[in-house]
């Protein structure tokens, strides 16, 4: 698996970018977002329980991860189609501010290390990249698990401190002394 220290591989995926008829689909790459961080996340499949609460709360926190000069971008192996089927059809997901990609060759998965051995499918994992493309963090979960969306935030503001951060350490709290 990919991980800390690393530069997070190249791709170019299709994305659902929006549901309005003639600019639901983009093509995105790792340059795309290039200067910013990015926090890209995967989730198993559409169409699912856990998944829609996942990606539903990183809508929701958006705007805060763009006020930290970061880009979300969530994938699965499902196609470009049916990420915006489950949009159009969920009303959670309906008007969510980033892009979904769709990695249905399964090449960024694979490359990264994060498909389930038996069932194919992405794990939920998590990375933090920089603005000059290295991973700064990565987490998996099992299937079964949702992950944390404010836990991600904290890691990244965390992060963008260039400091060292205490265990539960929040913006705006202190950083600790090296000395």
């Amino acid at each position: 698996m990919y991980t800390v220290g690393q530069e997070f591989p190249e791709f170019s995926l299709q994305a659902v970018v929006s549901t309005d008829p003639g600019k639901e689909f983009e093509e995105i790459t790792n340059e795309t977002y290039a200067g910013k961080w990015q926090v890209i996340f995967f989730w198993p499949m559409d169409f699912t329980f856990v998944c829609p609460t996942e990606i539903a709360e990183f809508g929701r926190k958006s705007s805060e991860f763009a006020e930290r000069n970061a880009q979300v971008l969530g994938a699965s192996t499902d196609t470009h189609y049916v990420h915006l089927a489950w949009r159009e059809s969920h009303p959670d997901l309906k008007n969510l501010p980033f892009p979904m990609l769709a990695d249905t060759k399964r090449e960024l998965s694979s490359a990264l290390g994060i498909l389930h051995p038996e069932a194919g499918v992405c794990l939920r994992a998590t990375f933090i990249v920089d603005p000059e493309g290295m991973i700064r963090f990565a987490s998996v979960n099992d299937l079964a698990v949702g992950r944390n969306v404010d836990e991600v935030l904290r890691v990244l503001d965390a992060l963008q401190t260039g400091e060292l951060t205490a265990c539960g350490w929040t913006k705006g709290e202190p950083t600790l002394d090296a000395a």
